[in-house]
This record gives structure tokens, C-alpha cells and sequence, in this order.
């Protein structure tokens, strides 16, 4: 009984961390992706000002 219990426990502590780390990684996407966009941004403004 215990074992099962402990089973149960590991497996949604393994959930919870797969899903918090699938979270960062689509914040770090989204984060990444904006960079690039501020930098072709800034890169097109500086290209019109020459």
C-alpha cells in the first residue's frame, strides 16, 4: 500500500515538473522571439537613417 502511494506521489511530481519545465520553455520562446523582432526593428531603423 505504502508503495503504491509513493508510486502515485513520484509520478505526479514527474508530471508537475515535465509541465513546469514545457512552461519556461515556451516563456523562453516567446521572450526569444521578441528579442529577435526588437533587433530587426532597431536594425531597419538604423538601415533608413544611412
Amino acid at each position: 500500500m505504502a508503495d503504491n502511494y509513493l508510486e502515485e506521489k513520484y509520478e505526479q511530481f514527474l508530471k508537475r515538473k515535465d509541465a513546469e519545465h514545457e512552461a519556461k520553455c515556451r516563456i523562453w520562446k516567446k521572450r526569444l522571439e521578441a528579442y529577435r523582432k526588437k533587433l530587426e526593428s532597431e536594425k531597419e531603423k538604423n538601415f533608413k537613417k544611412i
